[in-house]
């Protein structure tokens, strides 16, 4: 089995777990899959990159929240300014800038375009419909050490869940139970939460 947008690979599990057989790999590549899409659903949002072309609803005429975008590279950006269901219009990177204008910095996705020049976003009350049309990649530019850290802790515990009858691990004449949130998981992923998310 290949893992399908991993946020660590099998080779680093496999190095903390200290197991150098290939017995569990498949168990450990579900458990690392697992594990990501988890933290997906944690911070509401993703970091593998994607290729897709969304639609949206501009809240005013200059500036459009957007989900993460990993680059400018291959950015396509359409506005229906007829209100017909087209998105006949073309924009040229001269005619918005991407924000935060710093994520080179920062090594984060850009989440926000807003128009520059004498352009604007087509704003449409009634019926309300999307007017923009975006292609691009989305997702981190790449994967966060903390989120790759995190989905290490993640498999582990979801590997050796699998060992852990109704969430008990026992040791000997002791039984400890799994927590629900690993709070040193948690304390990684905290930067990257959504504001909102589950």
């Amino acid at each position: 089995m290949a893992i399908t947008n991993g946020y660590c690979t099998l080779a680093e599990v496999k190095a903390v777990l200290r197991l150098t057989d290939n017995t569990d790999d498949t168990l450990l590549e579900k458990s690392i899959e697992g594990a990501s899409r988890r933290i997906d659903g944690y911070c509401g949002r993703f970091f593998y990159q994607t290729t897709k072309t969304i639609k949206l609803f501009p809240v005013d005429e200059f500036s459009v929240g957007i989900p993460d975008l990993a680059t400018s590279d291959g950015l396509v950006l359409k506005t229906d300014t007829a209100g017909d269901g087209t998105f006949s219009t073309t924009w040229s990177a001269s005619d918005y800038y991407l924000e935060p204008t710093d994520v080179s910095l920062q090594g984060r996705p850009y989440t926000r375009i807003t128009a520059q020049g004498a352009k604007s976003f087509p704003f449409l009350y009634q019926p309300p419909r999307p007017t923009i049309e975006l292609t691009g990649t989305f997702g981190f530019p790449s994967i966060p050490n903390d989120v790759r850290e995190a989905s290490v802790l993640l498999s582990i515990r979801g590997f050796s869940r699998y060992n852990a009858a109704l969430g008990v691990v026992g040791f000997g004449d002791m039984a400890i139970q799994v927590r629900a949130v690993d709070p040193d998981v948690r304390d990684l992923l905290a930067p990257y939460r959504v504001f909102g998310a589950i």
